[in-house]
């Protein structure tokens, strides 16, 4: 279904849609598919409005980038590891399911990882100097030191997850925090609006968007690094409770912000992904649904209209202000029924309820010939950060 799509000469709009599209969705795509450079649109499934660009879209042009299009958590994502247990260790008789939520809070920062895990400075590829500025140096030298190794707030969690075979995996969905935030206001600071009306651009062969690409490779670098520390963090605790390993032959990881230099078409062209996954033919991806509900590890279809991209979840359909007037903490724990979780703070997290997204099989439905499904994931135990 493509109700609402926007038609524009000269550029290739494609949607996989799950109904018809908000207004204020509608509007904004609009305004995106009309800026100069843009060739072509493409529109997931779990599209919604957040900020200037929606999450949930892939863009291609030829010489200008959109910072705005990849957003500020640049390199967000998702990894995941198969444990050497099965699940049933966690949700036998003993419960010890319910003891996780608690020992996950105390092994996981929110914000800033605890002083004993802080690296002295950060090196090799997170090298501030590698940044392009001395400013954006600094900031990564104090906060992006700090940062590695904190899960962030909002729709970040750590879970663990029983397959269909029985297994145990763990999944984290982390980004590049407050760094990513930083390079995308710097560049910003920067950038002039091509058009009126248009985001703000940079020139991709100019001085200004080769150092914005730079950046950009160092925040991806820096926000895998940073779901690996989370991974370690998780194995720790699953190691002293079940004496658990991780089969680090199983790991997947997958970012779903950023832009990249792609071949489509014939021709070479910028690709800016917001809150959309790459799935060239056979790549292994990672979608999560919302919180309490089914995740899917996938391999992609490389379909072409889709700039060979998917969804990156179920996305939203409440805002977050909207989502904490509507959804009581009671309605949660119903929705969370059979999911071990942090119930105490129950009234922190009603913004997160699975009623707050589209139903992640809607979604998968929606965009068969993107993606096929390899593997799905129920949750055991849900782990975000309230505080």
């Amino acid at each position: 279904m493509n109700q609402g799509l926007p038609v524009v000469a000269g550029v290739d709009v494609h949607g996989w849609l799950t109904g018809p599209l908000p207004g204020d969705v509608a509007r904004s795509l609009d305004r995106l598919a009309h800026a100069p450079d843009v060739r072509h649109l493409a529109v997931m499934p779990d599209v919604h409005r957040s900020g200037e660009v929606c999450v949930g879209v892939a863009l291609a042009t030829c010489g200008l980038i959109y910072p705005a299009a990849v957003g500020g958590d640049i390199g967000c994502g998702m990894t995941a590891v198969r444990c050497d247990l099965p699940a049933a260790a966690v949700t036998g008789e003993s419960r010890i399911v319910d003891r996780f939520p608690e020992l996950l809070r105390h092994a996981i920062p929110a914000l800033k990882a605890k002083p004993d895990a802080v690296p002295e400075r950060l090196s090799g590829a997170l090298d501030p100097d590698r940044l392009s500025d001395a400013a954006l140096a600094r900031v990564a030298s104090r906060e992006g030191r700090w940062q590695l190794g904190s899960l962030g707030r909002g729709n970040h969690f750590l879970e663990l997850q029983a397959d269909q075979e029985g297994s145990l995996w763990l999944m984290v969905h982390s980004g590049s925090r407050g760094m990513g935030q930083a390079i995308t206001a710097w560049h910003l600071a920067r950038a002039a609006a091509p058009a009126d009306g248009a985001p703000l651009a940079l020139d991709a062969a100019g001085d200004q968007g080769l150092a914005y690409l730079a950046d950009v490779a160092w925040a991806r670098a820096w926000a895998r690094e940073n779901r690996a520390r989370l991974v370690s963090a998780a194995a720790g605790v699953l190691d002293s409770v079940l004496g658990a390993t991780l089969d680090e032959s199983t790991r997947l990881d997958c970012d779903h912000n950023h832009v990249a230099r792609e071949s489509h078409g014939g021709s070479d062209v910028l690709v800016h992904r917001k809150g959309t996954l790459p799935a060239d033919d056979g790549l292994p991806g990672l979608i999560p649904g919302s919180m309490g509900t089914a995740s899917f590890h996938t391999l992609g279809r490389g379909h072409p209209p889709a700039l060979r991209s998917s969804s990156h979840g179920a996305g939203r359909v409440l805002p977050r202000g909207e989502a904490a007037a509507r959804i009581d903490a009671r309605r949660l724990l119903r929705e969370m029924h059979g999911v071990a979780f942090d119930r105490r703070h129950a009234g922190r997290l009603v913004d997160e309820a699975p009623s707050a997204y589209r139903d992640i099989r809607t979604v998968m439905r929606a965009q068969r010939d993107l993606t096929m499904i390899h593997r799905e994931l129920r949750p055991l135990v849900s782990h975000k950060a309230t505080g």
